[in-house]
């Protein structure tokens, strides 16, 4: 899992990801849920006869379990301006 907040999520983030080599950083697309999967070549297992493997790494949009007073005031403020509905979208 690729844990990421809503707005790096929404608005896009570069975000640094565990790899078997270390740290690589991943771009996540603007738009992208929960769900999305990243492909981060070369970042995989290591292969003592070519190229390492490919990793993937799973979007999992995270939401603050505790939103401060102006947290919430800014998700309440967004509620009210977005026309988004995800029980809508296909």
């Amino acid at each position: 899992d690729l844990p990421v907040s809503p707005w790096e999520a929404v608005l896009g983030s570069t975000v640094v990801v565990p790899t078997p080599g270390g740290e690589a950083k991943v771009k996540v697309v603007p738009g992208s849920s929960t769900g999305r999967k990243l492909r981060l070549r070369g970042e995989g297992m290591p292969n003592p006869r070519g190229a390492n493997g490919n990793l993937y790494a799973e979007i999992k949009v995270m939401v603050p379990p505790k939103p401060t007073a102006r947290e919430r005031e800014l998700f309440e403020q967004l509620g009210a301006e977005s026309n988004f509905d995800p029980r809508k979208e296909t």
